[in-house]
């Protein structure tokens, strides 16, 4: 999943990416918003409050008035983000069955969402989903891209070249 000016994402199964109707819409999932805790609307101009509503970067500065890049790592704003985002993961971990998550994007270049967002999936599933890697390993299992800023660019690139 990509979080910064909008959220997407997509998953591979047997080394092919999932497409059905259209491409997989992972950022406009519907999630439970505490209105008393976060009484933003949300930005999302389809939905309001859906995934990208209330966790993307536009979303974030419009919440915080700020841009997210200068929050500080203390700020609120990286606990809420953190619960968002761990909702939706645990939406996905429960349909798709991933082996892994990996989260890039402009946002997830805050370091300390990481260990918030693998806290949050663990006591959210509560012990549901009984794989090692969450319960043993969800440093593994949650995880930055490994190429760094250059993912979405080479996985273009590599996109491109399944295209007959």
């Amino acid at each position: 999943m990509t979080i910064g000016t909008g959220i997407g994402g997509g998953g591979l199964s047997s080394g092919k990416l999932l497409h059905g109707l259209i491409h997989p819409e992972m950022g406009h999932i519907r999630l439970p918003h505490d209105l008393a805790r976060d009484p933003f609307p949300g930005a999302c101009p389809y939905h309001g409050d859906c995934l990208e509503g209330l966790a993307s970067g536009p979303a974030l500065e419009k919440r915080w008035g700020a841009r997210a890049e200068t929050l500080p790592p203390d700020h609120p704003a990286w606990k809420l983000e953190a619960r968002y985002l761990a909702l939706a993961l645990v939406n996905f971990i429960c349909t798709l069955s991933p082996q892994r998550i990996i989260l890039g994007g402009g946002v997830m270049e805050q370091a300390q969402l990481f260990p918030l967002i693998r806290r949050e999936v663990q006591q959210l599933l509560n012990g549901y989903v009984q794989s090692p890697v969450i319960i043993e390993n969800i440093d593994a299992y949650i995880v930055p891209p490994g190429l760094g800023k250059r993912a979405g660019v080479l996985g273009a690139i590599a996109l491109a070249e399944t295209v007959t």
